[in-house]
């Protein structure tokens, strides 16, 4: 997404992404045009071109920027407290909130698919969540482990990288079959896996 130069002109850039984005969920993307946009987020044509001269197509990206952003930020202030079993679990619940109440409907996913997943641009807002969402269950693990709560043997990275895995495998069955099941039991079975690492002991 290209930078506004000042204050004024970032919060412009802001506003025209986040009102897209509330157009493409009530609509969907093959529904929404420029026209749309510009009179949710009273924005004029000449407007929507200097920050996006690419078109729709550039503003899809930096609506799928922000909704990456959204991802991350649904799941808070849980996914930043993850230093007791109380919190795993209401992080938990909050992540399986989060895409039951997308049930079918994800809009990233979405998004990503008009776009296209292998585009560049694309690539690297999936890259960067994933890095950020991993890192952050990771820094959870460490966080339990500080705390004496798991082994201090328990691999943190692969743990995360396992958890974010089962999670993202459990939203795409949902996606297909509107059923949470397969998302519940990752998440649960994750945490079950890291309350009862065993010890090695020598």
């Amino acid at each position: 997404m290209p930078n506004a130069s000042t204050a004024k002109g970032r919060a412009t850039q802001a506003r025209i992404v986040e009102g897209a984005a509330q157009v493409l969920r009530e609509r969907g993307i093959a529904f929404t045009t420029l026209d749309d946009v510009r009179a949710r987020t009273s924005t004029s044509k000449s407007q929507l071109f200097h920050y996006f001269p690419g078109g729709k197509d550039e503003l899809l990206l930096a609506v799928a920027e922000f909704e990456a952003s959204r991802v991350l930020e649904d799941q808070q202030p849980h996914l930043d407290r993850l230093d007791s079993w109380e919190s795993w679990y209401r992080w938990r619940d909050a992540v399986v909130e989060r895409y039951e109440l997308q049930n079918d409907q994800c809009p990233l996913g979405n998004l990503f698919l008009h776009i296209g997943r292998s585009e560049p641009g694309t690539r690297a807002i999936v890259v960067e969540l994933m890095r950020q969402w991993q890192e952050r269950i990771a820094n959870g693990i460490r966080a339990l482990r500080s705390r004496e709560l798991i082994p201090a043997s328990v691999d943190v990275d692969r743990s995360a990288a396992a958890l974010l895995a089962g999670i993202q495998g459990g939203v795409s069955i949902m996606m297909s079959t509107g059923s949470s099941a397969h998302l519940r039991a990752a998440l649960d079975t994750g945490i079950d896996q890291l309350r009862t690492a065993p010890t090695h002991e020598h």
